[in-house]
């Protein structure tokens, strides 16, 4: 397994690559305009209690209210950056809302998810300050290991190690994240004297800053990317912008020396994400279809409550019989779908419809072979067992927005229902509006103005129901075309 970072930075917009095996796998972006807001810490205000959905509205200086809910004020399971972390605290039920928080009060809390669609963004008070190996959970006093580091040997030395360097007197718990798998005493000790530092500036600001600033701000996408990305198996690191690669390099030798002569500067003629086929494949990961190399294909749906999957033969025939047809169509789209969660980076409800199979072995290796998939996987991922309709359920966290948001917007024509009406249907929606515009109102003439289709459609296979129209109602009716009208807008005039 060979993987590279690419950064491309232009004026208003960074991306970040991560390619494996030639192949992309995922994409970050960050716009001048638009950053994102996880991570950030902001003194707010509570603008709004509701009892009655154990929540409270908080204004923190965004465009809409953020959300917080009363567990996330009085949480079990501190996590860090959603790497299946493990810190399990004495379990404490969940207080009424009211008792926890009044409208008014200044409170400091921690975006958890970014503004979603129509949603505000989701909060926590419980603040999490992540390193390139720890995450510093302030007032927790808990030690936790990553569930992703599995040698037993290696989690007790990690959680040994932290407990002893944290400093004397600290209030603080740490997550110890996955990338500090085999690091020496030294880099974790560096990383506590990091996260001190950033801490007792974050309180010290906590006190004078006023209701709506930021108190803390995450990296941007390129210092995130080595902080969170960068693993001993990463072969390069290569940026096409001389100032941001010395930053890096920078930030690298300060908090990973060892990492640091991995990035290197791109200064090929050709741009660094067409080298590499990453534009080619960020414009087939907007498409709803799929294919795989067998003749099979999948087709996505991301909707509002949850995306769907539906796996298709297609034209694969396979060797032997339909049963192993199916099966190995089903394999190489479990491996397939999971390498598309990354790029497109859909979270939520994921509804997988794999071809269906009778065999029971065959259903559980298709199930190993996407929980297999999804293991390089940065966001948590739970996958349940086929359901009795044979569909596998699963969910992904998701902080941000999936990539079809990022770059694309609703359809115009549409309205991002992905069909428009017939230029027959809206004939026949003219035609009922003509009869009721008429006996509302007097008139002697009426304009129709309506798009180029519709009305070629009407002056030419309706002209006989136009006259028997204009018949019935004792009025003449014209028909104008408009380019600018979309399929389905028509305007009727009174003349």
């Amino acid at each position: 397994m060979t993987e590279e970072i690419l950064v491309n930075v232009t004026p208003r917009e960074t991306r970040v690559a991560v390619v494996e095996n030639g192949m992309l796998q995922e994409l970050h972006i960050e716009r001048g305009w638009r950053r994102g807001v996880v991570g950030n810490i902001y003194k707010g205000k509570v603008q709004r209690v509701m009892p009655g959905m154990q929540a409270a509205f908080v204004e923190i200086g965004l465009e809409r209210a953020a959300f917080l809910h009363a567990a996330d004020i009085v949480k079990h399971n501190p996590v860090g950056e959603g790497e299946g972390d493990e810190a399990p605290l004495p379990p404490t039920p969940t207080r009424p809302i009211a008792e926890l928080l009044r409208e008014g009060q200044e409170i400091i809390v921690q975006v958890v998810k970014d503004p979603i669609g129509s949603k505000g963004a989701r909060l926590t008070t419980q603040l999490s300050i992540p390193s390139r190996y720890l995450v510093l959970l302030p007032r927790t006093r808990v030690v936790g290991v990553s569930a992703r580091i599995e040698d037993e040997g290696e989690r007790a030395r990690l959680k040994s190690l932290v407990t002893t360097l944290a400093p004397a007197g600290d209030n603080h718990g740490y997550i110890v994240r996955t990338n500090a798998e085999s690091q020496p005493e030294e880099a974790l000790a560096e990383d506590i004297g990091y996260l001190s530092r950033a801490w007792a500036l974050i309180a010290e600001k906590s006190q004078s800053s006023k209701v709506g600033e930021r108190v803390y701000e995450d990296l941007s996408l390129p210092l995130r990317a080595v902080r969170d990305l960068i693993r001993r198996d990463v072969e390069k690191v290569k940026v096409d912008s001389r100032e941001t690669c010395e930053r890096l390099r920078s930030f690298a030798a300060q908090y990973m020396p060892g990492l640091a002569e991995k990035i290197e500067h791109y200064t090929g003629a050709r741009p660094i994400f067409d080298l590499y086929g990453v534009e080619d494949e960020i414009q087939r990961a907007l498409d709803k279809e799929v294919p795989l190399k067998s003749g099979g294909y999948l087709v996505i749906d991301q909707t509002e409550a949850m995306t769907t999957i539906d796996v298709n033969t297609g034209s694969f025939l396979g060797q032997r019989n339909l049963e192993e047809t199916v099966y190995r169509t089903n394999l190489e789209a479990a491996q397939s779908v999971a390498r598309q969660l990354r790029l497109r980076n859909l979270g939520g409800i994921i509804i997988i419809d794999f071809i269906d199979m009778t065999d029971l072995e065959h259903r559980r290796q298709v199930l190993r072979q996407l929980e297999k998939a999804l293991t390089r996987d940065h966001a948590k991922t739970t996958v349940y067992e086929f359901s009795p309709l044979g569909l596998v359920e699963m969910t992904r966290k998701r902080t941000t927005e999936s990539l079809e948001r990022q770059l694309s917007e609703a359809c115009h024509e549409c309205g991002g229902r992905g069909t428009l009406k017939t230029p027959e249907t809206v004939t026949y929606e003219i035609f009922r509006e003509i009869v009721r515009q008429v006996r509302q109102f007097d008139a002697a003439r009426l304009l129709v103005i309506a798009s180029p289709k519709v009305v070629a459609r009407i002056t030419d296979e309706e002209s006989a129901a136009v006259a028997e129209l204009e018949e019935f109602l004792g009025k003449s009716i014209r028909f104008q075309a408009e380019d600018q009208y979309a399929q389905e807008q028509f305007d009727v005039v009174l003349l």
